[in-house]
């Protein structure tokens, strides 16, 4: 029996997100074991006049490819990966994977080295720039064990969150978007942190399910060497296989002069890749009304209402304050009342205390109000 949930969420990701037009080529890319969903899609680009091309992979396979791997395997691997894409209008990714630290013991020089050959022209350049795109985490009983729920009710708490109305959502953050255009100086207090930076004249990008299911976000970025301060993330991240936790960066003109985690020394191993990956590229603030707590998923976790994220490394050029890396790593801080609170302010004036919009206009992006409107 099919399943109308997944049904609905094929038809967003073609119609909203994609918006899959006649003779249009779609790649569909599922990682891991889900196989609905990528049928209910080849079905909904079919009825959209589109044509749906698959590609399957296997993280274990993954991992054993990368073991091994070269500079000259990288070469061959994403030039043949970077053909494809670029004969792609669309591209919709599933991830699915039942272990997200299945590539935790491939070497950081093996890691970079895909990152940086394969991941920078295959998708930031070229996938990003270049097509129609949307990616998103399927539910399977890995996902569910992260967030500590059984597998049925994660898969309600799921299709709840990317099933949104995000035409209602993306017409209420539009006065988000203008506050964020006219700022210039940003500040932000919490518990271990209290950073500033300026986002003057750098463009803002809402995020109402175009790119991202689920999603609820609107970034900028800040200007380069404007960012000051210390700055503590309160939410797990898992960042090649490695979960990270109680990560503290301090910034002097706008590089991260110091960084402490768990792992204290990879995480420096990490912001060592290149050049970019000590200064930030974006700057987030989410607003989803349905994800409240971290579930060690960076598609969920930056979305988390009351939250923001702070990303090191490469910026994306819709929102370009010109650095560039290949690594690209939201981080997310959570600043509702059980998770310590804090204040955003934007050129001295109180924004979001606590995880809510105090400021009128915005008061529509609260959860309450998200909340109710209709299901898409």
């Amino acid at each position: 029996m099919r399943d109308s949930r997944i049904s609905k969420l094929a038809k967003i990701l073609v119609e909203h997100s994609c918006k899959v037009q006649k003779g249009e080529r779609v790649l569909i890319d599922v990682f891991g074991k889900e196989r609905e969903l990528a049928r209910e899609l080849i079905a909904a680009v079919y009825d959209a006049g589109g044509y749906p091309y698959v590609q399957l992979h296997d993280e274990k396979i993954t991992r054993a490819l990368l073991l091994g791997t070269s500079e000259e395997h990288q070469e061959i691997w994403a030039r043949h990966a970077l053909n494809q894409m670029k004969d792609m209008d669309c591209y919709i990714g599933i991830r699915g994977s039942d272990n997200v630290s299945e590539t935790s013991d491939v070497p950081d020089d093996k890691m970079s080295l895909y990152a940086r050959m394969f991941r920078q022209p295959v998708h930031s350049n070229e996938r990003v720039k270049n097509t129609k795109w949307v990616v998103l985490r399927y539910p399977n009983s890995s996902m569910a064990q992260l967030a500590n729920m059984s597998t049925e009710a994660f898969e309600d708490f799921y299709f709840q969150v990317c099933n949104v109305d995000y035409e209602r959502m993306a017409e209420v953050m539009e006065p988000l978007v203008k506050r964020m255009e006219q700022a210039d100086q940003v500040r932000i207090v919490g518990p271990g942190t209290d950073l500033t930076f300026s986002i003057k004249d750098i463009p803002v990008i809402k995020c109402a399910g175009e790119c991202n299911i689920p999603d609820g976000e609107v970034y900028t970025a800040p200007v380069k060497d404007s960012v000051n301060g210390k700055i503590t993330f309160n939410t797990p991240s898992v960042y090649q296989g490695v979960t990270f936790e109680n990560i503290c960066f301090e910034f002097e003109n706008g590089k991260i002069v110091k960084a402490t985690a768990n792992d204290t020394e990879r995480i420096n191993q990490v912001l060592d890749t290149d050049e970019g990956a000590r200064f930030i590229g974006e700057f987030s603030i989410g607003v989803n009304p349905y994800i409240n707590h971290p579930m060690k998923d960076t598609l969920f976790d930056e979305k988390i209402n009351g939250s923001f994220h702070f990303t090191p490394g490469n910026a994306y050029e819709d929102a370009d304050n010109g650095n560039r890396s290949s690594v690209h790593w939201d981080l997310v801080c959570i600043q509702r009342p059980e998770y310590g609170g804090g204040e955003i302010y934007f050129d001295g004036e109180l924004i979001r205390k606590d995880g809510l919009f105090v400021v009128d206009d915005l008061i529509p992006l609260n959860p309450e109000n998200l909340k109710n409107s209709n299901s898409f």
